[in-house]
C-alpha cells in the first residue's frame, strides 16, 4: 500500500460518521427490551450491501436486495423478536408497508427505504406495532442515537456489538461507524448476520460495492458458530460524502486507505460476534499458513473452527489436537499430511503430522483463556488465512432447546 495507514477508535457508532442520525426504541415486538431500529442519513448515500447464501430468503433480504441494486439509499429500518421469513406473500407487502411508512415519516423516497429482520421465522411480522414503533422512533432520531440502536438489534445476544473508527483520506478526516448482532445461526458465506455500517467519506457506488464485498471474504465470511447459514443474513453499508474528500472513483492509494479502514470495523464486528456465539465462553482464532492456495488456506481454517469436536475440547480445555488434523484433513484442501505443524497458541502440540512431546500443563494453562489461538502450518505452500468461533457448551443447547418460548 502506498500510504500508511493509521486510525483512531472513536465513540458513536454508526452515528459516528458525520450527518447519520439513529435511535433504538421498544416497539412491543419483545416483552421486555429494545426492538425496533432506525439509521437515517440527513444527505443522499451511495450504498452497497451483502446478503445470504440461503436459498430460503426472508422478504426484508429480497426487499433491500432489490432497491440496493441502484447503489442508493438513505435510512434503514430494522426490528428484532421477528425474522418476516418464510410468510409468503403477506411477509413481502409488510416490509414494503412498513418501509412505506418509514418513507413518508422521513419525506424520502420509498426506495431508498432498507429493511433488515430477525428472530423467529415463520411468524407473520407484528405491523402494526412497527408502524407505532417508526412514528416513535422518527422523533428520537439523534447523532447520539448509535448504542440505543446497537441494543434495539440484538436478539441473543449478551453484549452490543459496534464500533467507529476516524483516520483520513487525502488529508481530511473521515469516520466509518458500524453495528452488528449475531449469536446464534453463525456460520461463513455471507452474511452469517446482520451488520450495519456508515461512512462520511465520498466514495462511489461502484467502489463500495467492491469495497465491502472484498473485506466481507475475509472478516464476515471467515466467522462461525454452529454452521448454520441464516435466512435474513445481510450486512449494508451507507456512504453519504459529508468529510469532504474528494471523491473516491478510482482504484488506486485513498481507496485502499479506505478498505484498509472497513477491514478493521468488520473484523472488529465479526470477532465480537464469534466470541458472543450463543453460550460460548471462549473465542477461537484458528490461522493456517503455508498453504498451496488461498483457497486451501480458508477451507481448512474455517473446517477446524467450524469442528464440533474441536469447539467441545476448547471448551473442555483438552489439548487434543488430533481433531484438529481430522477436521483439516476433511476440509477439501489440498495438502500433504505429513508435513503438518500445530501449534496451541506457543506450544507446538504436533510436529510433521505427527505426535510431539508437549506440556500439557502448559497446553491447559493456553487453554484456560478467553481467546484460544490455533495455528496451523501446512508447510506446502505460501498462503494464509484466519477463520474466528467459538466453544461448544451446554448452554448453546440450553439456549437452542428454548428459543421460542
Amino acid at each position: 500500500m502506498e500510504k500508511e495507514y493509521k486510525a483512531e477508535v472513536v465513540t458513536g457508532g454508526i452515528t459516528a460518521p458525520s450527518g447519520f442520525l439513529a435511535c433504538g426504541i421498544q416497539a412491543g415486538i419483545k416483552d421486555d427490551s429494545k426492538d425496533l431500529a432506525i439509521i437515517y442519513s440527513e444527505s443522499p448515500c451511495t450504498a452497497a450491501g451483502v446478503f445470504t447464501a440461503n436459498k430460503v430468503q426472508a422478504a426484508p433480504v429480497q426487499l433491500s436486495r432489490q432497491r440496493i441494486a441502484a447503489g442508493e439509499a438513505r435510512a434503514v429500518l430494522v426490528n428484532s423478536g421477528n425474522a418476516n421469513a418464510c410468510n409468503g406473500p403477506q411477509g413481502l407487502r409488510d416490509a414494503i408497508r412498513t418501509t412505506t411508512a418509514l418513507a413518508e415519516a422521513l419525506d424520502i423516497n420509498e426506495n431508498l427505504v432498507l429493511v433488515a429482520s430477525t428472530g423467529v421465522i415463520g411468524q407473520n411480522l407484528p405491523v402494526d406495532k412497527i408502524l407505532v414503533g417508526i412514528s416513535k422512533g422518527v422523533k428520537e432520531l439523534s447523532p447520539e442515537g448509535g448504542p440505543d440502536a446497537a441494543e434495539a438489534i440484538m436478539t441473543t445476544d449478551t453484549t452490543p456489538k459496534q464500533i467507529a473508527i476516524k483516520f483520513e483520506l487525502g488529508g481530511v478526516p473521515v469516520t466509518i461507524g458500524g453495528m452488528a448482532k449475531g449469536s446464534g445461526m453463525i456460520h461463513p458465506n455471507m452474511a452469517t448476520m446482520l451488520g450495519f455500517i456508515t461512512t462520511d467519506a465520498a466514495i462511489s457506488a461502484l467502489l463500495l460495492a467492491k469495497a465491502l464485498k472484498t473485506v466481507t471474504e475475509d472478516t464476515f465470511n471467515m466467522i462461525t458458530v454452529d454452521g448454520d447459514t441464516s435466512t435474513n443474513d445481510m450486512v449494508l453499508l451507507l456512504a453519504n460524502g459529508r468529510a469532504g474528500n474528494e471523491l473516491i472513483e478510482t482504484e488506486g492509494a485513498e481507496f485502499e486507505l479506505f478498505c484498509s479502514a472497513l477491514h478493521e470495523v468488520c473484523l472488529s464486528l465479526a470477532k465480537d460476534i464469534a466470541g458472543d456465539g450463543e453460550g460460548a465462553t471462549k473465542l477461537l482464532e484458528v490461522k493456517v499458513v503455508n498453504a498451496p492456495t488461498k483457497q486451501d488456506a480458508k477451507r481448512v481454517a474455517k473446517a477446524v473452527t467450524a469442528s464440533n469436536l474441536v469447539k467441545a475440547a476448547i471448551f473442555g480445555e483438552d489439548a487434543n489436537w488430533g481433531r484438529i488434523i481430522c477436521a483439516a484433513g476433511y476440509s477439501g484442501a489440498d495438502f500433504d499430511p505429513v508435513k503438518v505443524d500445530i501449534f496451541l497458541g506457543n506450544e507446538q502440540v504436533a510436529r510433521d503430522g505427527g505426535a510431539v512431546h508437549f506440556s500439557e500443563e502448559r497446553a491447559a494453562e493456553i487453554l484456560s483463556h478467553k481467546e484460544i489461538k490455533i495455528l496451523i502450518d501446512l508447510k506446502s505452500g505460501s498462503e494464509d488465512a484466519t477463520a474466528w468461533g467459538c466453544d461448544l457448551t451446554y448452554d448453546y443447547v440450553k439456549i437452542n432447546g428454548s428459543y421460542r418460548s
